[in-house]
């Protein structure tokens, strides 16, 4: 019997070190972001800037996002069991839900407080200090987004990669702030509120955004190139006669993969189940993240008599 390489404790290891990886670059990313807000809100103390204040609000809320991602991280490392069979990677993709209803708070926070002072104007004490804390924010998302995007495509973290976008959006809406400072030294006292909707308006396209790549991972959605890379992966056997089916679905940032396979009727079941371990360490070659997979193989010409 072909020995099977990659037995349960070896995909356990896999896990572990993707969501290892995702812990670390949350508490780097984490302790950026706090600095980041700490800084701005103690400008914010004695500015009265709204603009800022919306950056803050924001940046405070990226960082509370760490706190269900960490949660998620640490619960997908508990092994799978006969009440959760496929382990525990979904809380991964909850915990990008509760990301994506904290980034939306933040964006009505945002809003009505920016709304409100459009209709209250007042000033900005020390425009100067104000730009530079815009500057601040902006490099502190950067630098957020840069740990949490590369990581999360590393390890196929789809919440990890959306949170790390909207991080990348902050950078830029930061700037806003300092759009607003210049517009205070300027004499334009209205030109702040206004930089602060437009923060709200961008903090609530990627929360759409956000939404929508959270909400497709829950409905088992996957690149198309993911299932090409599979199809060519196990068509290229020389006993496969067809390849029938391949289901992929990402459980976390983990791949997991379902695939019927058609092979010559005259095989011996031995056989059969040699080349249904050599499919399935095919998919582990080509298949990123890939961290289960069952492979079925049965008489191809039962298939065709069927289809007759």
């Amino acid at each position: 019997m072909l020995p099977h390489e990659h037995d349960p404790a070896e995909q356990v290891d896999t896990e572990l070190e993707g969501s290892r990886a995702g812990m670390r670059a949350l508490w780097l990313s984490l302790l950026v972001l706090t600095a980041t807000a700490v800084l701005q809100a103690g400008v914010l103390w004695f500015s009265g800037s709204v603009a800022l204040l919306s950056d803050t609000l924001h940046n405070i809320a990226d960082a509370l996002t760490a706190v269900p991602l960490a949660a998620a991280f640490l619960l997908a490392r508990r092994p799978a069991n006969r009440r959760f069979p496929y382990g525990y990677g979904r809380a991964e993709d909850v915990a990008g839900v509760l990301v994506v209803l904290v980034i939306a708070g933040s964006a009505v926070a945002a809003l009505v407080e920016s709304a409100h002072r459009l209709f209250d104007p007042s000033g900005i004490g020390d425009p100067l200090i104000v730009a530079l804390a815009g500057g601040v924010g902006f490099c502190g998302n950067e630098l957020a987004a840069r740990i949490r995007i590369r990581t999360g495509h590393r390890i196929g973290s789809a919440a990890l990669v959306a949170d790390g976008l909207h991080a990348r959006t902050d950078s830029f809406t930061s700037l806003g702030v300092v759009l607003a400072a210049g517009g205070a030294a300027l004499g334009w006292p209205l030109l702040d509120p206004l930089v602060g909707l437009l923060i709200g308006l961008a903090i609530a396209m990627v929360t759409w955004s956000a939404a929508h790549r959270i909400l497709a991972r829950l409905m088992d959605s996957v690149a198309p190139e993911l299932t090409d890379i599979a199809y060519r992966a196990l068509g290229t056997h020389p006993e496969v006669r067809s390849v029938e089916a391949v289901r992929l679905r990402w459980i976390g940032h983990a791949l997991h993969a379902e695939v019927k396979l058609g092979v010559a009727a005259e095989l011996t079941l031995h056989r059969a189940h040699e080349i249904a371990h050599e499919a399935e360490r095919d998919l582990y070659r080509e298949l990123p993240r890939l961290s289960g997979a069952t492979v079925h193989a049965h008489p191809a010409e039962l298939t065709s008599a069927a289809s007759k």
